[in-house]
């Protein structure tokens, strides 16, 4: 369990495994974000396969660490985390195709959206419920799977898009059945892989050259936004009311 890495014909298979919901505490993201850049220096690797075990890809940040410290240090640092995960996709020197099942919310959003390629099974959900939480932070990748439109009502209103909808956004390649997502998934990676690994580097290096949106600049503009409002008593009780499985009471 944890974040593990395996490599077979050129693709590493990175998997996410920390039931029970796949939320990640800063350690986490950390870790997540060493294990994909150590795969894309691998002169081994010419393509990356990012993908889960368990109900669904991603819910995000671990909430309940964040509300078990009164301190604050692991906001910062599970911020920080996020941006290094969610840039170490981006800047992995290799393709990376993200394989996606069941919930994908939050930093999960931030992972997918980075990455180059996203394939998902029938039953995927995608969605950025940070406003629920206290926080802001990803609008910067959904904006890159869904859009500009859709994307802001996403936000306010915390609804998610199925796999189908993201289908017709062309921001998902294909979408599969759940029992075929990983051979699918790594089908497409496979193809990748066989490109001549100095092509594959130079073409992922300069599609992120000529990117409109700096990714990392855009992701630490939101998050000043969510330092900001803790610096009121708003997320704190967005936080606890999730931990306790309650509506928030903000009073008047």
């Amino acid at each position: 369990m944890g974040i593990s890495q395996t490599v077979s014909k050129h693709v590493a298979d990175v998997v996410i495994d920390v039931p029970p919901v796949n939320a990640l505490s800063s350690k986490g993201w950390f870790e997540l974000a060493d294990v994909l850049r150590a795969s894309g220096s691998d002169p081994d690797v010419n393509a990356v396969l990012l993908r889960a075990e368990g109900r669904g890809f991603c819910a995000g940040v671990d909430i309940k660490a964040l509300d078990s410290d009164p301190t604050n240090e692991e906001l910062i640092a599970v911020n920080r985390g996020c941006a290094e995960a969610f840039a170490a996709v981006y800047e992995c020197a290799v393709p990376v195709v993200a394989a996606v099942h069941g919930f994908c919310l939050g930093g999960g959003i931030g992972l997918v959206g980075n990455a180059d390629i996203v394939v998902a099974s029938e039953d995927a959900t995608f969605g950025l419920p940070e406003l629920a939480r206290g926080a802001l932070g990803a609008a910067t990748h959904l904006g890159r799977l869904v859009p500009p439109k859709e994307a802001r009502w996403m936000l306010y209103s915390g609804s998610t898009a199925s796999a189908q909808d993201l289908r017709g956004y062309g921001s998902v390649m294909k979408v599969v059945s759940r029992e075929d997502l990983v051979f699918e998934s790594r089908l497409v990676a496979e193809v990748i892989a066989d490109q001549h690994p100095r092509l594959v580097r130079a073409a992922k290096e300069a599609l992120n050259g000529i990117d409109p949106v700096d990714v990392r600049r855009s992701y630490r503009f939101e998050q000043g936004f969510t330092f900001e409002l803790n610096l009121t008593d708003v997320p704190d009780e967005a936080r606890r009311a999730f931990v306790e499985k309650r509506d928030p009471d903000f009073g008047s």
